[in-house]
Parts: structure tokens; C-alpha cells; sequence
């Protein structure tokens, strides 16, 4: 088969955490804008009507290593970086959500006549308050495995977003 691909597997893994968080917030009737440039550490907006008119910055990532959950939480780790630009002040509430997919790419999307399946899903955590760290490069972040990003509970972060604080 010819490797006609113009996107890296990297790429493609993007690709596809764009499209769970777009058809989550489709699924519960909220706007995602896309951000042209990521400068500070959002790569998308999930916007709401209602009271208030809330919204979520996102901060997308994506991975085949997010391995085993352990005490309830999986392990990930970010950049300094972008830890501290998620744990400073901001009027919206920032989230990063990660995306875990299976490790064999060939299992990430399935399409038939049935069905569109993405295999695996999209965990959620806020950074809000969260600690310094003297960590130059990294910081792990546990990934509660009860905050599944899904439906209910992207509308449970936008009621909580109305507040300008996510628990």
C-alpha cells in the first residue's frame, strides 16, 4: 500500500482528540472554537448559552501510553509548561483533557455503514491552584479515571464553568 499520508502519527493523534471533544460538545449542544495559535496553553473554547454564557479553555493532548489506571488515577506527563500556564489564574476555567487511544494505530477509528467508533475516550483534570513545581521539564499529572469526558460530564463542567470554578 502506498504511504500517501500527510500527517505524522502525532498529527493524527490530534486530529483525533479535536474530533472527540468537537462531537462530546456537539452530543450536548455546545460551540467548540478553534484556536488559530496555541500561545498560552488552550487549544480550543468549549462555549455554552444559557446564564452566564459559560466556557472551558481545553488544553488537548493525546497518547497510546496512558497505561494502567492505579488508585483510581492514570499518570500522564506535561510539559512544565504548559502545567503552569493550566494552573494560573484565568477567568475561564482551563482543562486539560487527554485523549487515550489503543497502541495499535489501526484500532483508533473504525468506519462502516453502522457506525462510526473511536476506540478508548478522553479524561479530563483541572490544574486551578495546583502547586509549584521545580520540575524544569515535566510534570505528572494524575487523570481521576471518574472524569471521563463525556456528555454528562461536559455538562457538569459548563454548570460548575457558570461559577468560574471547576471541582
Amino acid at each position: 500500500m502506498t504511504q500517501d499520508h500527510l500527517l505524522a502519527a502525532t498529527d493524527r493523534e490530534e486530529a483525533l482528540s479535536r474530533a472527540y471533544v468537537q462531537a462530546v460538545a456537539a452530543g450536548a449542544g455546545y460551540l467548540v472554537a478553534t484556536r488559530d495559535f496555541d500561545r498560552d496553553g488552550i487549544d480550543c473554547e468549549i462555549k455554552a448559552g444559557g446564564h452566564m454564557r459559560p466556557a472551558l479553555g481545553i488544553q488537548l493532548k493525546a497518547t497510546v501510553n496512558l497505561g494502567e489506571c492505579r488508585d483510581g488515577c492514570y499518570r500522564y506527563p506535561l510539559k512544565r509548561r504548559n502545567y503552569d500556564w493550566l494552573r494560573g489564574p484565568s477567568q475561564a476555567p482551563r482543562l486539560l483533557v487527554v485523549l487515550a487511544l489503543p497502541e495499535q494505530e489501526t484500532d483508533w477509528l473504525s468506519v462502516s455503514a453502522a457506525q462510526l467508533v473511536m476506540r478508548r475516550c478522553a479524561y479530563w483534570v483541572s490544574l486551578a491552584d495546583a502547586p509549584e513545581t521545580t520540575n524544569q521539564t515535566s510534570v505528572t499529572v494524575l487523570l481521576p479515571e471518574v472524569n471521563r469526558l463525556d456528555i454528562a460530564s461536559l455538562r457538569k463542567l459548563m454548570d460548575q464553568s457558570r461559577t468560574g470554578f471547576i471541582r
